[in-house]
């Protein structure tokens, strides 16, 4: 036979009984909306949209905010002894920026022309070969472009990758890589 337990105990355990019914009761009621429910995220939230410039904005920085690199000419400190541009050539845009720690230069070179696609790369291949570079041309052009070529020298740290476009009757010249202004 069972004997009841002593009065201070059933107290006890009706206090407790009590206060776990009192909780579950608000987190319960906290819990209830009549809104529909959303989902706590589990991850890093990703923008999916960016936002579109307004016409008032420009999408090129100014020359004060990006001192290597110029619209509409060849900025100061660009390797025109390596890569001159060609007669008739428009630049679109260049660059020219030291790599920290090393006597490296990062360069790009957007161009327009009228020049046929042959001409065109051998005006940007033959100061590059009297300068040391070797021409690793690639068996095929990358879909879309009429020529495509990669010149090395020295040790490989020196690379330069050109590609050309060829639409409407014009070229447009894509030069970048990291060069030393003067040969190893």
């Amino acid at each position: 036979m069972l004997r009841p337990a002593p009065l201070a105990a059933r107290v006890r355990c009706g206090l407790a009984a009590a206060v776990v019914a009192l909780v579950v009761g608000v987190a319960t009621a906290a819990c209830s909306t009549s809104a529909p429910g959303q989902a706590s995220p589990t991850g890093t939230a990703v923008a999916l949209a960016t936002p579109e410039p307004s016409p008032s904005e420009t999408l090129l920085p100014d020359a004060d905010g990006a001192p290597h690199s110029a619209v509409g000419e060849l900025v100061t400190g660009f390797p025109v002894a390596l890569v001159p541009v060609p007669t008739g050539a428009e630049v679109l845009l260049s660059s020219a920026a030291p790599v920290d720690g090393t006597d490296l230069t990062d360069v790009s070179l957007n161009l327009r022309t009228a020049q046929d696609t042959a001409g065109l790369l051998d005006a940007v291949r033959a100061p590059l070969l009297a300068a040391g570079f070797v021409e690793n041309a690639t068996p095929a052009a990358e879909p879309g472009l009429a020529a495509q070529s990669t010149f090395s020298r020295g040790d490989g740290s020196e690379l330069l990758v050109v590609g050309i476009l060829d639409r409407d009757g014009e070229r447009t010249l894509t030069l970048g890589g990291r060069v030393r202004a003067t040969a190893p």
